[in-house]
């Protein structure tokens, strides 16, 4: 099919079926979760985040097997439909960086020198057992999945063996998200030794290359120049370089970090490319945000955790501004509380607008193009999803429109930046998959998990 007759909504053979279906009866994979082999989003606002296709009203999305087949008004299909009238359909949120085993402990920073958050995740980080990384990751991947995030960039630094970075990584298996994997060193690991790098391999070897997690790719938590030793980046940089598999430094997070130029670095020892991802960041030179635009490195902000651990306030339009890939995540719970990323898009926006202390200066589109295409590009993913482009996989969610805290609707984008929460997301759908209708999670326990959680959390403190 051309381009012109996706759009359009070329007519599938037969007619179209008016028999609306809330749920397929499927089975598809992990514990009784829906699947569907083709259906048809009817009468929604797309709001498509692809500029060819725009923002369309009352328009459908036919999707087939897990993916997207056309966007467009009146699409003549013989499919289940999944009714969206009332509903503005959008890409899924994507999260670029999350600590998710931090969950475990979730709001539990900050109220003591004992509990700042880099003391607490030491304190609580040894003691783990595998069992708790399961945990910590389960309940934050269903809580991802509540508030409309589909894609997550897990940033697991607490693999203290190799059964913690398969127990990490069983919480993906069950839960089923899309997005990175990004293996890094245990809490109190010491900056001399290098992280397991025999374990990288491994886990490469019996999960992604088996295929045990299809949609999750590999990276490395990497530790930049400045905070380790050219005998440690420097192999533990290589070593992701032979496995082909991207990285990820937390770098210039803080002032005296950018002090010591952790980005400028990098950028001297070739380390930035577009496989590089640079989280916080905020502490950088002109020349610094120059070289990571120009290499096509990616920045990862996280406005709340950085204002809550005193980092300081996010220069988002210096950022914005200077070229760079920039995009948004909500970090961890520990700190932050709320796994919900809408309200990132709503401090994004003011952050930027308070600063240039101009209203205009930036439009709610594009904080929204932050948390779906560009997030998407940032991770490898953007000819994946990101956007409802025919041919993309089908993670898209629907939030509704007539909710008292959404309505009236009188821009689209403001009420999707400014206005929408987690209790507004009526459908999730990750990789054609029905995970949340009528705002409810169709296939979680949650009850089961939270309970199972909490004990997790009672043993560790006893510990």
């Amino acid at each position: 099919m051309s381009r012109r007759t996706v759009l359009g909504g070329a007519a599938a053979a037969g007619t179209v079926t008016s028999a609306a279906v809330a749920a397929p009866a499927a089975a598809g994979r992990g514990r009784g979760a829906p699947r569907h082999r083709e259906y048809v989003v009817t009468g929604a606002h797309v709001v498509s985040m692809d500029p060819e296709i725009g923002d369309l009203e009352d328009a459908d999305v036919h999707v087939r097997n897990g993916r997207i087949v056309a966007v467009g008004r009146d699409l003549r299909v013989r499919a289940p439909k999944l009714d969206g009238s009332g509903m503005i359909a959008m890409p899924g949120l994507v999260d670029t960086h999350w600590h998710l085993w931090t969950t475990l402990y979730r709001a539990m920073s900050s109220s003591s020198p004992e509990t700042a958050y880099f003391a607490l995740n030491i304190a609580n980080g040894v003691r783990c057992l595998p069992s708790d990384l399961y945990h910590g990751a389960r309940l934050a991947l269903i809580d991802a999945l509540n508030t409309g995030i589909t894609t997550v960039h897990d940033w697991s630094h607490n693999l203290r063996s190799p059964d913690h970075a398969d127990a990490n990584l069983r919480a993906h298996q069950e839960i089923g998200l899309r997005g990175r994997f990004s293996y890094g060193t245990p809490q109190g690991h010491p900056g001399t030794e290098l992280v397991d790098l025999d374990d990288i391999a491994r886990v490469q070897r019996e999960w992604f290359d088996a295929g045990r997690l299809p949609l999750l790719h590999l990276g490395l938590a990497g530790r930049p120049p400045g905070l380790v030793g050219e005998a440690v980046f420097r192999p533990e940089y290589d070593a992701a370089q032979e496995l082909g598999i991207p990285v990820s430094y937390h770098a210039n997070s803080n002032r005296a970090h950018g002090d010591i130029g952790m980005i400028r670095m990098l950028a001297e020892e070739d380390m930035l490319t577009p496989d590089t991802q640079l989280i916080h960041a905020l502490f950088t030179t002109e020349a610094e945000r120059a070289a990571v635009r120009d290499s096509g490195a990616s920045v990862s902000i996280s406005p709340w955790s950085e204002l809550l651990i005193g980092y300081g306030v996010t220069p988002v339009g210096e950022m914005e501004a200077s070229g760079m890939l920039l995009t948004l995540s909500v970090d961890t719970m520990s700190l932050v509380g709320s796994a919900d990323l809408w309200s990132v898009l709503r401090l994004t926006t003011g952050l930027y607008r308070g600063i240039a202390e101009q209203e205009l200066a930036v439009g709610t589109r594009r904080i929204l193009e932050m948390a779906t295409i560009d997030a998407a590009r940032s991770l490898g993913l953007g000819d994946v999803v990101g956007s409802l482009t025919p041919g993309k996989r089908a993670d898209l969610i629907l939030v509704r429109r007539h909710d008292v805290a959404t309505a009236p609707v009188t821009d689209v984008s403001n009420t999707l930046a400014l206005a929408t929460g987690a209790e507004n997301v009526d459908t999730v759908i990750v990789d054609g998959r029905l995970r949340k209708h009528h705002g409810e999670l169709v296939d979680i326990d949650e009850d089961r998990v939270v309970r199972a959680t909490e004990r997790a959390l009672q043993a560790l403190l006893r510990r």
